[in-house]
């Protein structure tokens, strides 16, 4: 599902136009990325929960010349699934 059936889905399900639920697809993504970025987890209940993992660095090699080089530390978002959404799959 692309961003673009995403905002159609929800705009045929809430009966909005699809600039409204563009704007309210828009909204969630910058409310979840804001709050990751600050370092709170967002929970959705049945759904799951995102957050933002801290990668240490480290060692790594070029595949292509064999070389060491260095990973700097980096954070990265992680998403654990609910156990309803899990059994809704399954």
């Amino acid at each position: 599902m692309s961003k673009q059936d995403l905002i159609d889905a929800v705009a045929t399900a809430c009966d909005l136009t699809k600039d409204k639920a563009k704007d309210a697809v828009d909204a969630v993504i910058t409310q979840l990325t804001t709050s990751m970025k600050a370092g709170t987890d967002v929970r959705i209940p049945d759904f799951g929960t995102f957050k933002v993992a801290k990668r240490k660095a480290r060692e790594g090699r070029n595949p292509a010349t064999g070389k060491t080089i260095q990973i700097p530390a980096s954070n990265v978002p992680k998403f654990t699934p609910a156990k309803k959404l899990k059994e809704t799959l399954n």
